[in-house]
């Protein structure tokens, strides 16, 4: 039995000619956190629209709780949702506006009451209930709307990019708070972001998607080590791409060097064959007993606090190579600009994608 709390099914949205969503299937759990992710005009946002009913979808269906509700206006279906503007009533006190729902509900004036004040303390905010969203900061406003959108106990809360217009201290900060919120509450999250620090720092697993498509579903760790395809692999995190070939079944050729990988294997029968590898992978050997290992020269450095990121020219390549080195690499080996350096590329960290990767 699937314990599946929503279900999406072979959706698509067209606007006239344009298909913003294609053939979109995705299953998520009961109490889950999944993040959209993507860049603007992926189609997340698109998606979570159609999920609340507010842009309904052209073919397919959702299931929410074994209810469908592919068809249903948003006022019939069971949601809270965020918005990145917060989109609180400027007139209304901060417990009206996180009462706002319960009102409409018919709820008791009591019952309110005790739920604004139950609210206010869980979003850190017990004695702002009589102050206005204009008195208020943004990460405060920000949380008055998170705790009007789960006033009522919904079973799906909706965030559509909640931090974005925050400055970068309060959107860490907030981060947090959500995310313990949401594990506090258990309540199932989906959230529409263009961050991948945001993503990979919150969710339980992340729908990649680009053009309409999902390219990859999966936990923060299987997007980051384990990318199925190029752009999943450029859009998180940062990644080199080289070209290369493949000898057999367990080595590659790099710009005349010989490398092992494993993933070689399932690529015996492709032309062009492209090596990436993420720049905190790449090691330093100051022997020659490395399997992979290759030359290159330092061109560039630059520091970025708790690591160095540096291009490498490697000898026979034509692009450079980005690599990271920690502080205590930098001090161990010593390097500078200009400087030859061995480098190692682990196997375990190759991964190797069809065609040439621009």
């Amino acid at each position: 039995m699937s314990d599946s709390y929503l279900k999406i099914i072979e959706l698509d949205k067209f606007f006239g000619d344009f298909a913003a969503l294609k053939n979109i299937s995705l299953d998520i759990n009961e109490g889950e956190f999944v993040c959209f992710l993507g860049p603007s005009g992926c189609g997340k946002t698109t998606l979570l629209r159609a999920i609340a009913g507010l842009d309904i979808q052209s073919n397919g269906r959702i299931i929410q709780d074994g209810k469908d509700v592919s068809w249903l206006s948003p006022d019939s279906r069971d949601f809270g949702i965020v918005f990145q503007s917060y989109a609180l009533f400027p007139n209304l006190s901060v417990a009206d506006n996180i009462a706002y729902g319960l009102r409409n509900r018919k709820v008791k004036r009591v019952d309110q009451k005790e739920r604004v004040k139950e609210l206010l303390d869980i979003i850190g905010l017990p004695d702002s209930g009589s102050k206005f969203p204009g008195q208020l900061s943004g990460g405060q406003q920000q949380r008055v709307a998170l705790a009007r959108a789960i006033a009522t106990s919904p079973g799906l809360l909706l965030l559509d990019e909640p931090l974005s217009a925050l400055d970068a201290r309060v959107r860490h900060h907030l981060r947090h708070e959500i995310k313990e919120l949401q594990r506090k509450l258990g309540v199932t999250t989906v959230m529409v972001t263009h961050d991948q620090e945001e993503a990979l720092s919150m969710a339980d697993r992340i729908v990649v998607m680009n053009h309409g498509v999902i390219e990859q579903v999966g936990t923060p760790e299987e997007i980051y080590s384990y990318p199925k395809t190029p752009f999943v692999a450029q859009f998180v995190g940062t990644m080199n791409f080289v070209p290369c070939s493949v000898v057999d079944k367990g080595t590659i050729n790099v710009g005349g060097n010989s490398v092992c990988c494993p993933q070689a294997a399932s690529m015996i029968d492709q032309t062009g064959v492209s090596l990436a590898i993420r720049p905190e992978d790449i090691r330093i050997r100051n022997t020659e007993q490395a399997d992979n290992r290759l030359l290159a020269q330092v061109t560039s450095m630059e520091f970025l606090g708790s690591f160095v990121r540096s291009k490498l020219s490697v000898e026979g390549m034509n692009d450079l190579i980005i690599a990271d080195f920690s502080m205590n690499d930098i001090r161990d080996f010593n390097i500078s600009h200009g400087d030859q350096l061995a480098l190692d590329l682990p196997e375990e960290r190759l991964h190797l994608f069809a065609g040439e990767v621009l």
